[in-house]
């Protein structure tokens, strides 16, 4: 009786669509994990390490050779692709937010701890919505990075607040706890060493936004479920949509 009403039908893999409307059963609250593939400037493809804590959210890609800490909170929409630029690591308790984006350069890297990273980031930082951290970067750890800055090629220690629509780059290195303003392009190390200290609003801000975000890695695992499958995918009967 169904066949009547539809306009389009058509069976891929045991999926019936209808007019490009899944009928099941599939996952609603799928994303992307996988390796990088393999390139004349990146010949081993390498697949992402998550913590079971972390949270990914719906439709974020995670690609390449990338670590994802303990109770990590990525958000939907989020793109960790290192499959040119790679290795990424995320932190401890770091949140980076929708529409984020994380790509780096070939063969460009930064050292910490005796390690060499594409793009490093700490534990307990904020990365808000629509950033783009393009590496060779690392990032401290208490870090809050706001809406749509830009953080490129360059080096922010511990403690730093980098307002909405800045940007940071040209190698310059951070010193700890500095403030960069609104809108503001950082791409001399003379006007990082010029940066004033972080208010302290600012570090209050930033700190409910990591126990916030700290929070929804733990309480969105619980509303999308329990079961996780091989591919990644965490679901479970409420979340599963069969035909």
């Amino acid at each position: 009786m169904r066949d009547k009403h539809l306009k389009e039908v058509n069976n891929i893999s045991n999926f019936i669509f209808c007019n490009n409307e899944p009928i099941g059963p599939t996952n609603s609250y799928s994303y992307f994990i996988g390796a990088n593939p393999p390139t004349s400037f990146n010949k081993v493809s390498v697949y992402p390490q998550i913590d079971k804590t972390a949270f990914i959210g719906p439709f974020s890609s995670v690609i390449g050779d990338v670590r994802i800490d303990k109770e990590v909170f990525l958000a939907s929409n989020v793109v960790l692709r290192a499959d040119e630029g790679t290795n990424f690591y995320i932190g401890y308790k770091t949140n980076i937010q929708d529409g984020v984006i994380l790509h780096g350069l070939e063969h460009a890297q930064l050292t910490v701890d005796n390690k060499k990273y594409s793009i490093y980031i700490g534990s307990e930082v904020s990365i808000a919505h629509g950033t783009i951290i393009h590496g060779p970067c690392v990032i401290g750890d208490k870090v809050f990075v706001g809406f749509k800055a830009i953080v490129f090629d360059a080096i922010v220690e511990e403690g730093c607040y980098i307002e909405l629509g800045a940007i940071v780059t040209g190698g310059v290195r951070i010193p700890p706890g500095r403030y960069v303003p609104v809108g503001e392009i950082i791409d001399t190390q003379e006007k990082a060493n010029k940066l004033s200290r972080v208010p302290q609003s600012k570090e209050e801000f930033a700190k409910k936004v990591v126990k916030v975000n700290t929070e929804f890695a733990n309480s969105y695992s619980l509303k999308y479920g329990g079961t996780r499958c091989s591919c990644g995918l965490c679901c479970d009967n409420n979340t599963l949509i069969h035909d």
